[in-house]
């Protein structure tokens, strides 16, 4: 061939984004193989016509020893080229010749719909449930009520008894609201201060104690153990978290190469299997040499075979289509979780420019992509060169970044979506919130306490004054407010004290 006149060859491709793409609207091929072979043009002149392969398959070996797809149209002569994802394996390259790899080493992985993890304001709350709340507060009414009456009743309390403990620096009367106070704060860290001077009392006191150390003590292990358990997203890490499981289905598209995978890999399981059998059998084997192959269990692991059984049982998705429909759970799919097995630079693109779906687990079966040219083509070695020119200037490495990293299609999904290692204020929030309930309430405390203050003072001043004609205009007189603070001279101690 005489590489100074420019030749025209056939291109024949199938669709996989990014690397080959049809624009529908300018009717123009492009994607990642595209701009590489158009680079590969700068130094190998020539044109080309690209076209689909009717039956959209990069080609299978057939049991009749017949292929398919791409591979079939270069072994009829039909295209010069075969551009695209095409991994390169050992019974293509027996009737074609790739080039060398121009990307890395891809393989196949798991593809699922992305959780999304249910958020709250109050999930704190939900560690325990609502039955241990109200039996927990039941026992703080409980138990307050019971320390009020054991103090009222018992003749060593302080109230009963004050001459005793008149020498004592601290001096608290347990009457009922300081009782809901104590056991309140028991609770917390600062603690419930100056415990009752009798001794019923005291008892009381410290089962509460007690009790208020296991309540919080487990309430806290459960509460880092649920808001780690809550950000796990998606139960399968590996493929082997998948096979080892019954509740989500999962299956690649028919004949597809993952699917040729997975059945070579059981007929390999199967095969193993009858030669070990045949062997442990042998009647012409002495007794020595059969004691060698006796073992209780099969040693060979048969974790393909119980997959692609699975498979079978949970069917096989007509192409990719069908595929996800079955992992949004769309139409007739929607009782049934479903994890996809495939290319991993399809489920790659997919993960990226869809925000509900997400790919699982490590890369398998790895193998290299690379151009496929006809066997004895001259072509091989003119495009081996110009590769090698493109991965000496980072050509290559340029375009991946084209179409991965600054790919117009990529989505930028939501931060709420990403695993973070910290708890999010969606789930702890409702904390801060109580803070803001507990202003409210104090504020409302506060202008009560202000209100019933003044409301004493004035029936105090009404009592004393002995004329009813006064007392009636001192009525009548219209109220002012005086928003200054309440004075605290003028009011008997014995104005403050409890009605309870």
């Amino acid at each position: 061939m005489n590489n100074t006149a420019v030749t025209s060859y056939r291109v024949v491709s199938v669709q996989h984004p990014p690397f080959v793409m049809y624009d529908n609207k300018t009717n123009k091929w492009y994607g990642f193989c595209i701009d590489l072979l158009n680079a590969i043009r700068e130094t190998v002149p020539f044109e080309y016509e690209i076209r689909e392969v009717e039956d959209q398959n990069y080609g299978t070996l057939s049991e009749n020893g017949s292929w398919n797809g791409m591979i079939r149209e270069l072994i009829e002569k039909r295209s010069d080229i075969a551009l695209g994802s095409l991994w390169v394996m050992a019974e293509r390259e027996k009737v074609v010749d790739f080039t060398v790899p121009y990307y890395d080493l891809v393989g196949l992985t798991i593809m699922m719909l992305k959780t999304k993890t249910s958020t709250s304001l109050f999930k704190f709350l939900t560690v325990l449930e609502n039955e241990v709340w109200l039996c927990i507060l039941a026992a703080y009414f409980f138990t307050s009520f019971l320390m009020w009456m054991f103090d009222r009743w018992s003749p060593y309390s302080y109230q009963n008894n004050r001459e005793k403990y008149k020498d004592d620096e601290e001096k608290r009367e347990f009457n009922l609201r300081e009782c809901f106070w104590f056991c309140m704060t028991s609770l917390t860290p600062q603690g419930g201060g100056e415990a009752p001077k009798n001794l019923s009392g005291r008892l009381v006191a410290a089962t509460w104690w007690l009790f208020g150390f296991i309540i919080i003590a487990s309430y806290t292990a459960n509460l880092a153990a649920f808001l780690t358990v809550s950000r796990l997203e998606i139960p399968i890490e590996t493929l082997e978290d998948l096979s080892k499981q019954y509740k989500i289905q999962y299956a690649p598209t028919l004949n597809s190469p993952a699917f040729t995978y997975f059945r070579r890999m059981a007929d390999i399981e199967a095969r193993f299997y009858e030669i070990w059998k045949d062997m442990s059998l042998n009647d012409s084997l002495s007794d020595v040499e059969r004691a060698k192959l006796a073992v209780w269990d099969y040693p060979v692991s048969d974790k393909y075979t119980k997959m692609f059984q699975a498979m079978k049982e949970a069917g096989f998705p007509a192409d990719m289509n069908e595929a996800l429909k079955r992992i949004r759970r769309q139409g007739s799919y929607a009782n049934n979780e479903f994890a996809y097995i495939g290319d991993a630079s399809t489920i790659k693109y997919l993960a990226m420019t869809n925000c509900d779906l997400a790919q699982v687990g490590e890369e398998f079966s790895r193998k290299p992509y690379a151009i496929a040219v006809q066997q004895g083509s001259p072509l091989k070695d003119q495009f081996n060169n110009a590769i090698l020119i493109l991965l000496n200037k980072r050509r290559l490495e340029k375009l991946k970044d084209k179409w991965w990293k600054y790919n117009p299609a990529r989505k930028n999904c939501d931060l709420e979506n990403d695993q973070s290692d910290g708890i999010s204020i969606h789930n702890i929030g409702g904390v801060f919130l109580v803070i803001f309930v507990g202003i409210v309430f104090a504020c409302l405390t506060l202008a009560i306490e202000y209100w019933y203050y003044r409301h004493r003072a004035k029936v105090s001043e009404l009592h004393k004054d002995a004329s009813p004609r006064t007392k009636i205009m001192k009525t009548i007189k219209p109220i002012r407010l005086n928003l200054q603070p309440a004075p605290t001279h003028g009011v008997q101690p014995s104005q403050f004290r409890s009605r309870f």
